[in-house]
């Protein structure tokens, strides 16, 4: 099954599960705000796509929090992940043992139909 990792109000997440729903695919949905993501969990995405894929230093919340000045590696980006999961790109989509970051509808159109 396909699993939507996001929060509801953001652009992307709300495009991903709008391509799921058009085209008839089941999937589940795990919003950060109400429910954070694990470690576990975000290690895992970590096996299949590149921490610069995953972290988003673009965010509000990475800039709120200085982040940039601590010029961090890839072990403290990944501690800050699982403090401040506002700091993961979105959507994250689980399926087939697979992830996927961020909407991009020729991506998904590939992946998915």
């Amino acid at each position: 099954m396909i699993k939507v990792y996001g929060i509801k109000n953001c652009g992307s997440v709300k495009k991903a599960l709008s391509f799921f729903k058009e085209h008839n695919l089941a999937c589940g949905f795990h919003d950060f705000k109400s429910e954070k993501v694990s470690c576990e969990t975000i290690s895992s995405w970590l096996w299949h796509v590149e921490m610069k894929t995953l972290f988003n230093a673009k965010s509000t919340t990475y800039k709120n929090l200085n982040l940039k000045e601590l010029g961090l590696d890839d072990t403290a980006k990944k501690e800050w992940l699982c403090k401040e999961n506002m700091l993961i790109k979105r959507p994250v989509v689980e399926f087939d043992n697979k992830v996927v970051v961020g909407f991009d509808e020729q991506t998904y159109k590939g992946l998915f139909l």
